[in-house]
């Protein structure tokens, strides 16, 4: 069974037209972009996002993203993609779920690894830097 994480958010995306293809379903390449709007958003929430990394002189890769397709979403679909936050003191690893908004049957499972680099050697860290460690250990808190 998937982690549920130890925080969530819920990001609403509603499909438009050119994210799909002539079967009138999303293209298997526009569900990353959907987790990114959540993964920014569970950022947010944390304290600590894309922005604030920079500041601090990492930088987040992706080294993994895994998806696993259950059934296809259309144009003018309202889904609901959940992003939750399953490790960080290692490495970011967040499970995503895409779902139908209304009748929250399950679309798309995923989840992606990424891993800290200081900008100025450009060295990849065994450990996640403090400051977004300490920011989610303040939202836990």
């Amino acid at each position: 069974m998937r982690s549920q994480g130890v925080l969530h958010v819920d990001t609403p995306i509603v499909v438009p037209f050119f994210d799909v293809d002539s079967m009138n379903v999303v293209w298997h390449g526009h569900y990353v972009k959907y987790l990114e709007v959540a993964r920014c958003a569970l950022l947010d929430l944390i304290g600590h996002n894309y922005n604030d990394m920079l500041e601090s002189g990492h930088a987040w890769p992706v080294i993994d993203l895994q998806l696993r397709y259950v059934r296809s979403a259309v144009f003018g679909q309202a889904l609901t993609v959940r992003a939750s936050l399953v490790e960080w003191e290692n490495r970011l690893k967040i499970n995503y779920l895409i779902s139908d908004a209304a009748t929250g049957e399950r679309l798309t499972r995923a989840s992606s690894v990424q891993v800290a680099v200081d900008m100025a050697t450009r060295e990849m860290l065994l450990a996640s830097p403090r400051v977004f460690v300490e920011a989610v250990e303040r939202k836990l808190s």
